[in-house]
């Protein structure tokens, strides 16, 4: 029988031959994800740590291969390069040109001229390349940035907290490219544009690069004519871990805590003529202790939903791979935030910050 209409004979996605570069703390995880993802196959890592790559492929399956040009030969779709910083340019090059899809780890290169070069290298060869900033996955990343796009509120002042201790990884560069480099991607993304204006300090501890860092950076005027200033502070010197973000402006409060993975949004709901009621009382010195703030706002919890962000990363950059759509975050937005970085360096060593 006839019902008018057709059904879609369902095909399973491409099975993709994924590798992983550098199989340290991060990279052993992209191996598990790769191993343990449907549509993926585990070719193999490669690692100049023979005995760490055999205990990964060991558990995860694959080969240790010795060498870029061997993983080449095996034939291999899409990698993650979860090496130094320093090494990124040197291993991306000889990928991109055989038309391999990279996830690179954040930040993409140490300066802002490597950073070029292997931008411009992904924009002449085509290949897709995505930039590991994960933050941008995070379940409250999220919440907070679809308040924004929603209109929900227009910041005026951010502020954004990332201190732990020191762990002595990535010390191949300073605090600000091997942590702060998350929440500038973040900005980048939230206000569409780089700042105008950066102020910044920083202070060297255990080595020669920054181990603590704060900045000012101040945006530029949306349309509707809205300027943001953002305090961001990072620290490798902590005594605890703390990842929070707070977003001010004239209509709603939103504080978010990437640890506790929760966060709660006030906002105004007194009426005009409460306010100006209130403010006329201020401007004539009255006492208003007896005036209750609470009933002048509503507050609510942050809708965060769950995933873990490595994981939510690499099924879009499959997705962005199999589809040959632009990554979420591309190698444009990857220079973009190096170079923030490296400007925020540059004022802060102005500020007479003694750093490499």
């Amino acid at each position: 029988m006839t019902t008018g209409t057709t059904t879609a004979t369902s095909t399973a996605p491409k099975t993709l031959r994924c590798a992983t570069i550098g199989v340290g703390k991060m990279g052993r995880h992209h191996a598990r994800l790769y191993a343990t993802t449907d549509g993926c196959d585990l070719v193999g890592v490669v690692d100049g740590n023979v005995d760490r790559a055999s205990k990964v492929v060991e558990e995860w399956g694959g080969r240790a291969f010795g060498s870029i040009d061997e993983l080449l030969a095996a034939g291999v779709d899409a990698v993650t390069v979860a090496t130094p910083t320093v090494t990124h340019r040197a291993i991306v090059e000889p990928l991109l040109k055989a038309g391999v899809a990279c996830l690179v780890e954040k930040p993409l290169a140490p300066d802002v001229a490597e950073a070029r070069a292997i931008a411009d290298l992904a924009r002449s060869t085509g290949a897709l390349l995505q930039v590991g900033h994960v933050v941008r996955y995070d379940p409250v990343m999220v919440a907070v940035r679809e308040l924004v796009a929603a209109g929900s509120i227009r910041p005026r002042f951010i502020e954004i907290d990332r201190v732990s201790p020191m762990t002595f990884r990535s010390v191949d560069v300073g605090v600000v490219l091997d942590m702060m480099i998350h929440d500038l991607d973040v900005l980048l993304a939230l206000m569409g544009a780089e700042p105008e204006e950066i102020h910044a300090n920083a202070v060297c501890v255990v080595g020669e690069a920054e181990d603590v860092c704060n900045a000012r950076l101040v945006f530029p005027a949306g349309p509707d004519g809205i300027r943001c200033t953002a305090n961001v502070t990072a620290s490798r010197l902590a005594l605890k871990t703390e990842r929070k973000i707070r977003l001010i402006s004239e209509a709603a409060y939103v504080s978010a805590d990437f640890v506790e993975k929760k966060g709660t949004v006030v906002r105004k709901t007194a009426n005009a003529s409460q306010l100006a009621d209130v403010r006329e009382r201020l401007r004539r010195g009255e006492d208003l202790s007896s005036v209750n703030y609470l009933e002048m706002i509503a507050m609510e919890p942050l809708a965060v939903g769950s995933g873990e962000p490595l994981k939510l990363q690499l099924l879009d950059f499959l997705d962005a791979v199999r589809t040959n759509r632009r990554p979420l975050v591309n190698a444009e937005d990857g220079f973009a935030a190096v170079r923030t970085a490296e400007r925020i360096v540059a004022a802060a060593k102005a500020a007479g910050s003694r750093m490499v």
